[in-house]
């Protein structure tokens, strides 16, 4: 009897365990989602303010650096777009129970690597022998077009 009540209260601990991490990696994937979501609305803002009242009397040389640096706050929504979306299929995995686990070997990523990256799909490990494999093949493609190069003319 003593020993199903310990059993009992182990599999509580682990569902209340389970609980409270899905909590705070919902509450981190949110903040950072609102985060993100806020930083955007305030770029949009800024070049269409900046973009009102420099067209009114452009120079010469400032049309050029105006559009740099329209292309460049751009890209930059562009990045945190897509981050956006990196994040909102995060959500999507938390809720199907699949967030947080590792694509390659199923082992729980670190809180500290979701936390620098909530998106992460691979623990760090992985990740990084994903990047040695990911360097070996370009070095490997590389050196293959390096090679045609030297094309036999004798034939």
């Amino acid at each position: 009897m003593a020993r199903t009540k310990a059993r009992g209260k182990a599999a509580v601990d682990t569902a209340r365990t389970e609980s409270d991490r899905y909590l705070e990696l919902k509450r981190m994937l949110e903040d950072r989602r609102r985060e993100i979501l806020n930083e955007v609305h305030e770029k949009i803002k800024d070049v269409r303010s900046e973009g009102s009242g420099s067209m009114m009397h452009p120079e010469v040389g400032e049309t050029s650096d105006a559009d740099i640096q329209g292309d460049i706050e751009f890209a930059l929504i562009q990045m945190k777009a897509e981050t956006l979306q990196k994040i909102d299929e995060a959500l999507a995995r938390l809720e199907d129970g699949e967030y947080g686990n590792c694509f390659e070997c199923g082992e729980e990523i670190s809180r500290q690597r979701l936390r620098a990256l909530p998106f992460a799909v691979r623990c760090k490990d992985c990740e990084e022998a994903r990047e040695t494999a990911m360097q070996r093949e370009r070095f490997l493609s590389q050196r293959r077009g390096a090679s045609s190069l030297f094309i036999d003319m004798s034939s």
